[in-house]
């Protein structure tokens, strides 16, 4: 069993790894522009800091369930693989963000194009599931 998750369980943790950072970019932007919480607002650098580590969290879930339906209906490998360039797009956008609010725009895109992927590929999976199980059908 575990031979079927391992990969999903290492890009996981990076994941969460990857979480933790941009929580801690909002502690430290907090530091530096003197911002107390609950306070979100204030100069346009710690705004968009606090968007990006916002919106990362926001999609987090759904990264995570399309990662691993993606990982145990379709194919682990191909999963994890995607899984590691969501994460690698996620930290572009954080740092593009961070810069500046258009620098944001391709690494979103790119990281949605992504889940696109592990969507279909979780929906073709689990198709490919129900059919071979409960009708005998074998479409891959």
């Amino acid at each position: 069993m575990l031979e079927q998750i391992h990969l999903l369980a290492a890009v996981t943790i990076l994941g969460v790894l990857e979480q933790a950072y941009f929580f801690l970019q909002v502690i430290y932007a907090r530091r530096v522009f003197g911002i107390s919480p609950p306070k979100i607002s204030g100069p346009p650098e710690f705004e968009r800091i606090f968007r990006a580590q916002v919106n990362s969290s926001e999609y987090f879930p759904i990264f995570l369930a399309l990662l691993w339906q993606a990982g145990l209906f379709f194919h682990q490998g191909l999963a994890a693989a995607l899984g590691l360039l969501y994460l690698y797009a996620r930290y572009c956008y954080f740092m593009g963000y961070r810069a500046s609010s258009s620098e944001r725009l391709a690494p979103i895109y790119f990281s949605t194009g992504v889940l696109w992927i592990l969507l279909a590929a979780s929906v073709l999976g689990i198709l490919h599931f129900f059919l071979s199980h409960y009708m005998g059908l074998n479409i891959l």
